[in-house]
């Protein structure tokens, strides 16, 4: 597993995954360096709506459906940090990351575009993020707790969450239901 670069791919948590912050994850990796890694977990929404998350923040949503919408649960590192994966990449004042036309963007002037409707095109708003030290998402690969698979915006940004590890494993051509919670190695 040495040298391989996940920035820009999927994580598909497998069966055998039990731990809750990851269980049934679909996470897309926005960073992977050898230091470590960093990932937004993209399928799971969280209870509470945008108004309530714009309002701590003291923004108005000024377009009214997003009110309604909810954000997700990107991971259990900084979950009161919020996380904007974006398109476009834009110039935004905090963009940590990007990749292609993906950014990751953690600064106030983005949400503020989004409450007042000029935001980016597309965006999905997490609270929290993934990471991982040194080698220890390579540990977890070599342990079959994930398969990879390169991102696809539009599993990010345009299908329901309930959708999204489907249809990631779509893209491997695996049915969920065929995989089995024991792995093994040859």
């Amino acid at each position: 597993m040495e040298n391989v670069n996940l920035t820009g791919h999927f994580l598909i948590a497998m069966p055998a995954m039990t731990d809750p912050y990851f269980a049934k994850s679909l996470t897309y990796i926005f960073e992977h360096t050898d230091q470590g890694a960093m990932g937004l977990v993209v399928n799971r929404p969280l209870e509470i709506n945008m108004d309530h998350v714009f309002s701590q923040l003291d923004l108005d949503i000024k377009h009214s459906p997003l009110a309604l919408e909810h954000p997700g649960y990107g991971g259990p590192v900084q979950m009161e940090r919020g996380f904007i994966l974006h398109q476009p990449v834009g110039n935004w004042d905090g963009t940590i990351a990007s990749q292609g036309q993906t950014a990751v963007t953690i600064s106030k002037d983005v949400l503020q575009a989004i409450a007042q409707g000029q935001g980016p095109e597309k965006f999905l708003l997490v609270l929290g993020f993934a990471g991982w030290s040194a080698g220890q998402l390579e540990d977890e690969l070599s342990q079959n707790a994930w398969l990879t698979v390169e991102a696809q915006d539009h599993i990010i940004f345009d299908l329901p969450p309930q959708e999204k590890l489907n249809a990631a494993m779509h893209i491997l051509g695996v049915n969920a239901a065929s995989l089995s919670e024991v792995a093994g190695h040859a």
